[in-house]
């Protein structure tokens, strides 16, 4: 199974949190961080990274909190993530020292299109997306698959 580093999850949970109330105006550290179920001062550090980068901005004062820094369709989860993520996340799944596709171990194939996958998700969705195509939209009984025509295809139609 995939995992992301649990600040990589906050911070993405976190971030949806936000957009999802960006109508009521800057959201208080600790309104998430109680939603959340996740340590304010840990999750401050956080979300105060996530403004250095342009991806949330903050306002002071009795009313301040975050806000998305652009629009939730331009910002990417792999923004989001990325900052978190443990740079041995290239590790040999099978704990070789040396492991690449130049020197494969036996799963080094299979795991790095798995990987792959992984990472075009967080390329190509957006925060938008998320925001769109909750957990009970656009989704077949029993599949974890979207049904329906793509966006794509229903502009074309």
């Amino acid at each position: 199974m995939l995992t992301l580093p649990q600040t990589a999850e906050y911070a993405l949970r976190a971030v949806c949190y936000i957009a999802e109330h960006e109508a009521d105006g800057p959201v208080p550290v600790s309104m998430i961080a109680q939603a959340l179920r996740a340590p304010q001062n840990y999750l401050s550090k956080t979300l105060h990274h996530l403004g250095t980068l342009g991806i949330l901005r903050s306002t002071r004062g009795a009313r301040g909190g975050y806000r998305l820094g652009g629009p939730a369709a331009a910002i990417r989860l792999g923004r989001i993530v990325a900052p978190f993520l443990i740079e041995s996340e290239d590790r040999c799944l099978m704990g070789h020292t040396r492991c690449g596709d130049d020197v494969a171990c036996g799963a080094h194939w299979r795991w790095k299109s798995v990987r792959d996958s992984a990472r075009r998700f967080f390329d190509d969705v957006t925060l938008a997306d998320l925001l769109t195509e909750g957990p009970a939209r656009n989704r077949p009984t029993g599949s974890p698959y979207r049904s329906g025509p793509t966006p794509q295809a229903t502009e074309a139609l």
